[in-house]
């Protein structure tokens, strides 16, 4: 379980979060949501222990601070929101950097089989640098699952923390990378999600999260939390929300009028 008690952080002399108390299970997937600049990246990088922060941050029942950083890379795997290649790698070898970072650096056909996950098979030999954006944030997505490519193992539930996993996908793509995060969620994983998608967090999250201001204002099932009014209160316009079957509610931006 990650689990985050009275979590405050500040980027400079801003203070960007206030107090956050927040869990996530592993076999869920927890997305956290918000408007821009609410904290949500900074929420995340601070669980993950990149910066400096005041409260208590518990991944699998040990602090964070306390866990060496090559001992957390076997537990955890991290798709930032945007990463720099500065040389020419190839997919292939961008994957394998998440694949020796893991528990899994034996596995011959690992490689292969975390890029056809994402539906870049035949891209192992072109340079990472010729992509397009959607190509790279999978590519980089196959190297978060290479490292924790079994989502539990001898030391219990591994984890990928993603932040905007969907943000430079076409629909077809998007769909595909919440299937596999959900599926990794399902087979005993942890997944957490930063996403402003609210329609696809609310059809693949077991929970979502909301943070406003740098405050959580809203934590629970998508049906629970996505109200009209929280809707409002965060994004600033009026919003028709809806229910679609089995999928869990959806929402239509009326004109995007301030409220």
């Amino acid at each position: 379980m990650l689990e985050i008690a009275d979590l405050s952080a500040s980027l400079g002399r801003r203070k960007v979060l206030h107090g956050i108390s927040l869990t996530a299970r592993p076999g869920e997937m927890l997305a956290i949501c918000g408007p821009n600049g609410a904290g949500k990246s900074t929420l995340l990088r601070a669980a993950l222990g990149e910066i400096a922060s005041e409260g208590r941050i518990v991944l699998n029942g040990r602090a964070v601070g306390q866990v060496k950083p090559a001992e957390m890379a076997r537990l955890r795997a991290v798709l930032p929101q945007d990463t720099q290649v500065a040389f020419a790698f190839t997919v292939a070898e961008i994957v394998a950097m998440g694949q020796e970072a893991g528990d899994f650096g034996a596995d011959p056909g690992l490689i292969q089989r975390a890029l056809a996950a994402v539906g870049l098979q035949d891209h192992a030999a072109r340079s990472f640098q010729t992509l397009s954006g959607g190509e790279r944030q999978r590519s980089h997505l196959a190297r978060a699952l290479a490292q924790v490519w079994q989502p539990v193992g001898p030391d219990g539930p591994r984890w990928l923390f993603l932040d905007e996993p969907v943000a430079s996908l076409d629909l077809g793509h998007q769909l595909q990378v919440m299937r596999l995060a959900r599926d990794y969620a399902n087979r005993g994983g942890g997944v957490v999600a930063v996403m402003h998608d609210l329609n696809l967090s609310a059809m693949f999250a077991d929970r979502m999260a909301f943070v406003i201001d740098g405050r959580l204002v809203a934590d629970g099932p998508p049906h629970e939390v996505m109200t009209a009014a929280l809707l409002e209160q965060a994004y600033g316009c009026r919003v028709a929300l809806n229910t679609a079957p089995d999928d869990g509610p959806w929402f239509v931006p009326q004109a995007c009028k301030a409220v």
